[in-house]
């Protein structure tokens, strides 16, 4: 959460303001909406190329954050442009970053209350009702309109629809997954697998079809010296945008780690890894610059085809530069003998999750002492505590409604 939604608050106001000192030295003049849609835009990250070089069992908090990261920025990043676009840019002061930051919160509430709901009703439905029970084409059909559903009734309230897919697809894969037949949980997994992939080769192939459209080139301005420094530019204000986050939020994490062990904290080497990782553009980047520069894909005048062509060079540099050069860089920063020394959080025992929250059978004096140990433990180790209480809230009252084995049982 600090990387993938405090992050994206402050390097987004970074890039914002650096284009808007940038692009007035090329006499390209936008309006302030645009300059802070800019932000969001070149804020969104791609980590899968990093992924796929780290070794989840030898560094398993640095694959966690680098992966969170990803996941939560991109879904941050869609609000924060949504909340952007409902910005009176006529009326701009000192309230206008708390008008910003309360739409941010608002979509981002109402989307992930509405992805929640949806994952919910699926598992609900098909535990519970026995709708489509022994069939895997009713099952799989359920959770894939259910999921396009959730998207729909996002769009159609103006809300986020990526985060609103996202979370309904996390509470059916905790929940709905364990309440349909295995051939359609296997069936389910390689459906999605192929559609993302499909999903995924098609933006990256229409990325590089747009890089050959001739008529986006000609229509913008620059020269070839004005466009390499407003491409530069905007790479040296992601290198800077991400610098201002990444290392002083690690540090911030680190202290609030102190009370734990030390080899929960995030190294030097870890930080520039995390970094590194958060510099290529992708997906996300592509789309919401199209959404703000273009109309139905074409842009309408030289500066948003300049905008345009901008993010499309951004994308395909960080893409294969960056990307070709991630291998090496965590070789050289991560070697397999001292890659394993981050460790996880301690596990949570069998006999802490079979303790209820609270119990009508003991005593007040008890059930209070109970709260107080929680309490200290909350403050000492937040993210372990607020685990431990998720997890038997999850077995006691969740899992029984919406379905799944209870963590005792996986155990």
């Amino acid at each position: 959460m600090l990387f993938g939604v405090i992050g994206v608050f402050i390097s987004s106001p970074i890039i914002a303001t650096g284009c808007w000192l940038l692009f007035g030295k090329f006499g390209i003049n936008l309006s302030p909406r645009d300059y802070l849609a800019l932000g969001a835009i070149f804020s969104s990250t791609d980590t899968v190329c990093t992924l796929q070089v780290l070794h989840q069992d030898e560094t398993p908090l640095l694959y966690s954050l680098v992966f969170g990261e990803g996941v939560v920025n991109d879904a941050t990043t869609v609000v924060l442009f949504n909340a952007v676009q409902k910005l009176d840019v006529n009326r701009i002061d000192g309230w206008t970053a708390v008008k910003v930051l309360v739409d941010f919160l608002y979509l981002f509430s109402t989307s992930t209350a509405l992805g929640v709901a949806a994952g919910l009703v699926t598992a609900f439905v098909l535990k519970g009702l026995y709708f489509g029970r022994h069939s895997s084409v009713r099952e799989i059909a359920l959770m894939v309109l259910m999921a396009y559903l959730s998207y729909m009734l996002a769009e159609l309230f103006e809300l986020s629809g990526i985060l609103t897919v996202f979370f309904a697809g996390i509470f059916m894969s905790h929940y709905a997954w364990h309440n349909v037949t295995d051939s359609s949980r296997i069936t389910t997994k390689h459906v999605f697998a192929m559609m993302s992939f499909i999903a995924e080769t098609f933006i990256f192939l229409y990325v590089g079809m747009d890089a050959l459209d001739i008529e986006k080139w000609k229509m913008s301005k620059l020269s070839g010296w004005d466009s390499i420094g407003v491409y530069s530019g905007i790479m040296l204000l992601i290198l800077l945008g991400r610098a201002a986050f990444v290392f002083p939020l690690s540090a911030l994490s680190n202290c609030l780690n102190t009370s734990t062990r030390r080899s929960s904290s995030i190294t030097l080497n870890h930080q520039i890894v995390i970094w590194w990782a958060g510099l290529m553009r992708g997906a996300v980047s592509i789309a919401l610059a199209f959404k703000q520069f273009t109309h139905y894909g074409v842009p309408l005048d030289p500066v948003n085809a300049t905008m345009v062509t901008a993010t499309v060079i951004v994308v395909i540099f960080s893409t294969l530069v960056f990307g070709f050069l991630t291998k090496p860089l965590i070789s050289y920063l991560l070697p397999h003998s001292n890659a394993s020394n981050l460790e996880r959080e301690p596990t949570i025992s069998k006999e802490a999750l079979q303790l209820p929250l609270l119990s009508f059978e003991e005593s007040a004096a008890t059930n209070l002492l109970r709260a107080k140990d929680g309490f200290s433990m909350l403050m000492e180790r937040p993210v372990y505590t607020i685990h431990s209480f998720w997890r038997r809230f999850d077995d006691a009252y969740m899992r029984p409604t919406f379905g799944g084995p209870r963590s005792n049982e996986l155990s």
